[in-house]
């Protein structure tokens, strides 16, 4: 108690009550929903953006087809062409590294702006004092913007190792094709048939690209298709089968969970594979949960041979009249022609993937389970009602 008239200490910490907390976590909220309003429509600028990239990135092959294809090309329609194919590709990779950037700021703005509403309805009734400076959620930033940097330097690395090395090679090809047409045009025709094929590749390569950052499909008809053809393509690159199945009727998703899901089962996929299975299967069953399931062939580890090895490869009445070193000469032969077995652990789902697909979960609340010694994947999430 204090005398009346007489003063409280105060620390230098403590500043007066106003404006109070919940007032500061409701004007917070306030320029959360702002800057949320403005990322979605700039996501779907970009996504308009790139639709059109996409359909020029069409017509520029199309027109390299129909320019290559006569017998009598001119060098300069050629070079204009693959110049255009350049411009088209880099843009359309610029514009969807910007889309998956802005997605990503965006769900992190939500979880944030979830937090400040728990925090909000905690202290409704409460005028608490605000003690200190309260700082800018610098933390959340500084997330935001190291995942937008390392998410530009992992793209800047494909570009640059996949697309643009290959179409530096077009152009080299192309002013190799220049230099041969007055001098040896027969030599030319053979380069030019091949610069086709260069460009063909290099399509196929980044349309394969832009379907790995961002693919566009996912956005259009949503999670099904876009697992399909996944798996489709990876299973013609590894030249290993996948069957994919889908039990239910499938839905639209929010986009967040879309997202996380798809790179969830595409991250475990491309896990799998690098451990060349026999085969792989993919199953979605569509219920009030989602459930994926991705599996691989087990077998458990086979024990031991057992006491007796001759008996089991030699007929028992033989292996008397046998000699010993024939009898072996034979058992060898016998394990060299049986089939051969991998240990179970070479085909496992490696423990870094496991751990990627278990922090995406943990985004949207989804439950990740591994058994029969890592050969079967199980990801699991609650759907809203229909």
């Amino acid at each position: 108690m204090t005398e009346e008239g007489a003063t409280v200490p105060t620390t230098a910490a403590e500043t007066p009550a106003t404006p109070g907390l919940a007032e500061r976590i409701a004007a917070d909220i306030a320029g959360l929903d702002a800057e949320l309003a403005e990322i979605d429509l700039l996501i779907q600028q970009a996504r308009n953006e790139a639709a059109r990239h996409e359909q020029r990135l069409e017509r520029a092959g199309e027109r390299i087809a129909q320019v290559t294809s006569g017998r009598s090309v001119a060098i300069t329609e050629v070079t204009e062409a693959y110049q255009a194919l350049v411009v088209v590709t880099r843009k359309a990779g610029v514009m969807q590294t910007s889309i998956d950037v802005l997605e990503g700021k965006r769900r992190t703005i939500i979880r944030f702006r979830e937090r400040l509403l728990e925090i909000q309805a905690a202290l409704v009734g409460l005028d608490l004092p605000v003690v200190g400076q309260v700082p800018a959620p610098t933390g959340v930033s500084r997330i935001v913007l190291t995942a937008q940097e390392d998410l530009r330097r992992e793209i800047a690395r494909a570009m640059h190792d996949g697309p643009a090395q290959s179409l530096t090679n077009i152009v080299l090809q192309a002013q190799i094709v220049q230099r041969l047409q007055a001098r040896d045009p027969a030599a030319a025709e053979m380069e030019i048939a091949e610069l086709v094929q260069m460009v063909q590749r290099t399509l196929e390569a980044t349309k394969t690209f832009i379907f790995d950052v961002r693919p566009m499909v996912l956005d259009d008809l949503g999670l099904l298709p876009t697992l399909r053809r996944a798996a489709r393509e990876r299973s013609r690159r590894a030249t290993i089968p996948i069957d994919f199945d889908s039990i239910g009727a499938d839905r639209r998703l929010p986009i967040d969970v879309e997202s996380a899901l798809f790179r969830m089962v595409d991250e475990a996929l491309g896990g799998y594979l690098a451990t060349q299975p026999e085969r792989l299967s993919i199953r979605l069953d569509w219920g009030h949960r989602l459930v994926a399931v991705l599996s691989t062939p087990y077998e458990p580890p086979a024990d031991a041979l057992s006491a007796g090895g001759p008996a089991r490869d030699v007929p028992a009445h033989e292996d008397a009249a046998v000699p010993p070193a024939l009898a072996a000469m034979m058992r060898q032969r016998v394990a060299d022609a049986a089939p051969k077995t991998r240990d179970p652990a070479e085909t496992a789902l490696p423990d870094e993937v496991l751990r990627e697909v278990e922090q995406r979960a943990a985004g949207i609340g989804a439950d990740v389970s591994l058994d029969q010694d890592g050969h079967r994947l199980r990801i699991a999430i609650d759907l809203p009602a229909a």
